[in-house]
């Protein structure tokens, strides 16, 4: 069976509509029996041995001169045979192959359907973005899609981003009369209950076994500003807030205020935001404090960015396999100075 090019699409007649797209989802239905294939398609039934040629030419031929008209085509190809070869059935996110919202969209390359499932049934599983190692993917841009990443070996890493909700279940009523002082990057309250620490989850007693103090918790200025916005710490200044915000600027710029409104959202939600130093991320939180004795393990690392940056496929890998890897969920949230919070959960997908 040959193909013949036609504007940016491959015309197949014979029987192929029965064979390619009624039997296996390949095409968009032209004429009769004919069908186009999107060049991805085409190059894939080449390379399957199901397609004799396009134009005189076979696999190796139209793979090379496609490749050398589309820039992303041999990346896209890797994906698209990856896929097929795991039994799922996708289509090129434009139309005439899909007539659903996806076609259009710039930045998808594929809609998979559900296993069992083709582009006639009009149902998406996922939409596929396909990046090579060394692209680059906004972070605002980012939910919805599964990223089909190619390494520069073409082997295939997927990473599903989406949306993410936090609702806790950490309840704790705030003391009102905590005392305490600022220490250059942090603080220090001298009257903490017991509490204070062992169910709100808030600063670090200074304690020891050669100390002979009591009631003494230190604060990550984080703390200390949400404390002092609650009304549950003083700290002895002419305006307690703007000193603590003044020193977490100093100590480390404006991401102190970003951090503080992750901080506070999550706290606002019933979350528990702890430091993630150790996982190499901003916070890790918990659901649900009664007690520090019985703590459970966090459930997600946080990493605070701007809803611009822009993310190199090795650094989120290194992100999602580091939290995997301790048993967490990769949450990225998006804000700016004076915008809302975006939250992006991305993970590591074995489609």
């Amino acid at each position: 069976m040959h193909g013949h090019a036609r504007d940016d699409a491959v015309r197949v007649g014979g029987n192929a509509r029965q064979q390619f797209h009624d039997a296996r989802g390949y095409g968009a239905p032209v004429e009769g029996n004919e069908i186009d294939l999107a060049p991805v398609e085409a190059a894939h039934l080449l390379y399957r041995g199901d397609l004799d040629s396009v134009d005189g030419d076979g696999f190796r031929e139209f793979f090379v001169s496609t490749a050398e008209e589309k820039p992303r085509f041999a990346l896209q190809f890797l994906v698209y045979a990856d896929l097929r070869e795991r039994g799922f059935y996708l289509s090129p996110a434009r139309e005439p192959w899909v007539e659903i919202d996806a076609a259009g969209d710039p930045d998808c390359d594929f809609v998979v359907f559900p296993r069992g499932k083709d582009a006639d049934d009009g149902v998406v599983e996922h939409r596929v973005r396909v990046v090579g190692e060394r692209a680059s993917v906004v972070a605002a841009e980012m939910a919805g899609y599964v990223f089909a990443v190619v390494d520069e070996e073409s082997e295939l890493t997927y990473l599903e981003a989406t949306e993410h909700t936090y609702d806790g279940e950490t309840t704790y009523e705030l003391p009102t009369n905590l005392e305490g002082v600022l220490l250059d990057d942090r603080a220090v309250c001298w009257n903490a209950p017991a509490d204070l620490f062992e169910s709100g989850f808030y600063g670090q007693p200074l304690t020891g076994r050669d100390a002979a103090i009591e009631g003494a918790v230190q604060l990550s200025l984080l703390e200390a500003a949400s404390l002092v916005a609650d009304d549950a710490l003083a700290l002895g200044t002419a305006d307690d807030y703007a000193a603590v915000v003044e020193r977490g600027r100093t100590v480390e710029g404006e991401r102190f205020d970003r951090r503080l409104r992750v901080y506070d959202a999550l706290r606002e939600r019933n979350v528990v935001p702890k430091t993630g130093f150790k996982f190499g991320a901003d916070f890790r939180t918990y659901a649900s404090v009664d007690s520090v004795e019985e703590l459970g393990h966090s459930e997600t690392l946080v990493r605070v960015v701007r809803p611009d940056h822009s993310f190199a496929p090795r650094d989120l890998s290194l992100d999602v396999r580091l939290a995997g890897g301790v048993r967490k969920r990769m949450v990225f949230a998006l804000t700016d100075a004076n915008e809302g919070i975006e939250w992006l959960s991305v993970a590591r997908l074995t489609p």
